[in-house]
């Protein structure tokens, strides 16, 4: 199979232009009319995911972050990061990155977040600034304590920790917006939504001090709870696989991204 007949069916579920503008998506290095035998389905490219990748004799990787965010201003194989990308031309590895059109697409990373936590009549939440929905909005099945409800989203994430804002840990809560990745910054449409909770990750400090005033409940999960796209990503690209026959097989990255440890 070429790397293009993926990417091609998979900009058909979250089309590249329903991506948040300047976002770096998209073929990050490569080539598109590669043959790829092995795709290996990741949150983020590391250096030890690139590792995985050539261990495991995969020749594409997809990630949810993109490879590139910032432009390289050198090549020194010095640096990690630079030996990475040096790594996966010499390896012949296809890179296909998937961010915020992934978040934002219909049965995609907002509304498999959504239902990990079990959300009833979940929705989208719109923005007006970013022209497209950014979030979703759902109530769980029963009126729930703030504490409640942080003890439930660690095990749900399997966290060791999370960080909450509310003005009163006793406040039951049933409308519960989320947004996946750095979401903070969109707390007021989640208010505006009728949210009552925010689930997100890396939230300012500032920030947390404007969501606090409102009196809105919120939940910084962290970023990689995003991981939750590996599995299910693998799922969709198995379905198409047998689909299409294309012959390939696909592999969950089992390496953990996370840099942060709790102590």
């Amino acid at each position: 199979m070429l790397a293009q007949q993926l990417i091609s069916r998979f900009e058909l579920f979250a089309p590249k232009e329903s991506a948040f503008a300047g976002d770096p998506i998209g073929l990050q290095i490569g080539n598109v009319q590669q043959t790829v035998h092995r795709v290996l389905v990741t949150l983020d490219v590391r250096p030890a995911v690139v590792e995985e990748a050539i261990s495991k004799k995969c020749d594409f990787i997809f990630s949810h972050h993109p490879l590139i965010f910032r432009p390289i201003k050198s090549l020194d194989l010095s640096i990690p990061q630079n030996q990475m990308y040096a790594d996966l031309v010499k390896h012949s590895i296809v890179v296909y990155s998937a961010h915020t059109n992934l978040d934002v697409a219909n049965n995609g990373m907002n509304d498999w977040l959504a239902e990990a936590m079990n959300l009833k009549n979940v929705k989208a939440v719109y923005s007006k600034h970013y022209d497209t929905n950014i979030g979703r909005l759902g109530q769980l099945s029963e009126r729930t304590s703030v504490t409640q409800f942080a003890q439930s989203l660690k095990q749900t994430f399997d966290l060791q920790g999370l960080r909450v804002i509310t003005p009163d840990r006793q406040k039951l809560i049933k409308k519960v917006a989320v947004v996946g990745g750095d979401g903070g910054k969109f707390y007021p449409e989640m208010i505006q939504s009728g949210a009552d909770a925010f689930v997100t990750g890396d939230v300012y400090y500032h920030t947390g001090h404007d969501m606090l005033a409102d009196g809105l409940s919120v939940f910084d999960v962290g970023h990689n709870v995003e991981k939750i796209c590996i599995p299910m990503l693998s799922r969709m690209f198995n379905k198409w696989n047998d689909a299409n026959q294309w012959g390939i097989e696909v592999v969950e990255s089992t390496t953990d991204t996370n840099p942060y440890q709790f102590m």
